[in-house]
């Protein structure tokens, strides 16, 4: 597999092998000492989730507070933009983003480490999107920031996203900090 590196520290895109022919493919999609290895990811995973959006819904973009998440993401069914967005007032990159297509073509990964926000928009008619994630999901403990946020300056791929009344409503990062 390839590990490509980005802007904000620990978040990575992993390229698979893929080994195919006319009658399918295979990948692997995680090996705990591989991806420890080449990757950096020494978590342990704890829960495994799916989901499926249709076409321009916006899920995002997502963090736990005292129990933070790290994410192992991807794409099985259609495509989505996925974003990473640095939310740790101490770090260099505070504010900024790193956003990624995901696909069942080019079946990346995105590596999201505790203490990012995330977030993903659907690109094709339905995505099937599924993570691991390294701690569980405790909605009393869930925090977010609005995905249009003008000072993050996410390039969305989309205009007027569907989300949901509660993604609607959340602050800025600016607000959840002050």
């Amino acid at each position: 597999m390839e590990i490509l590196t980005t802007k904000l520290e620990g978040v990575v895109i992993i390229e698979p092998k893929i080994f195919g022919d006319e009658r399918g493919f295979f990948l692997e999609t995680f090996q705990k000492d591989r991806y420890k290895d080449l990757a950096g990811i020494h978590l342990e995973f704890v829960q495994d989730n799916h989901s499926r959006s249709s076409k321009g819904v916006l899920r995002g973009l997502h963090f736990q507070k005292s129990k933070p998440q790290g994410k192992l993401v991807r794409v099985v069914r259609g495509e989505v933009y996925d974003v990473a967005v640095d939310i740790n007032p101490a770090s260099p990159t505070y504010g900024q983003y790193e956003g990624v297509i995901l696909s069942e073509t080019n079946k990346r990964q995105f590596w999201v480490p505790p203490g990012y926000a995330h977030g993903f928009v659907v690109l094709s008619d339905t995505a099937d999107f599924e993570y691991k994630c390294t701690d569980y999901y405790d909605p009393s403990d869930e925090g977010g920031i609005i995905w249009n946020d003008p000072d993050v300056g996410i390039d969305w791929p989309i205009l007027d996203p569907k989300l949901s009344e509660k993604d609607s409503i959340l602050p800025t990062l600016k607000e959840l900090n002050a």
